[in-house]
């Protein structure tokens, strides 16, 4: 029984050895080590800088526009006496003559 797990946990272990390309101790990590950072400068960084530079771009625009409208808060809501409302069954309007 001992046996089967040990074939198991070697299995695993031998199976991300492969994944990481076989390489094992200094090497494996210095290996990671590169990978990441190319990742990091070739994909992290310039989404980063892009995301920067189209919020700077939005701000520079919302302030060279100094009256331009800006809705401070909720607009008061249609009380919509279509009947769209639950419970409320075209009642017809009462005339004011």
């Amino acid at each position: 029984m001992a046996t089967g797990w040990r074939k198991s946990v070697g299995n695993v272990r031998s199976f991300f050895g492969n994944l990481t390309g076989g390489l094992r101790g200094g090497s494996n990590l210095a290996s990671w080590v590169v990978a990441g950072t190319l990742a990091y400068f070739l994909w992290v960084k310039p989404s980063q800088e892009l995301k920067r530079q189209q919020e700077e771009k939005v701000a520079l625009a919302a302030a060279s526009d100094s009256y331009r409208y800006v809705e401070k808060r909720k607009p008061i809501p249609d009380p919509q006496e279509t009947g769209l409302i639950y419970g409320n069954k075209n009642k017809p309007k009462k005339s004011e003559e």
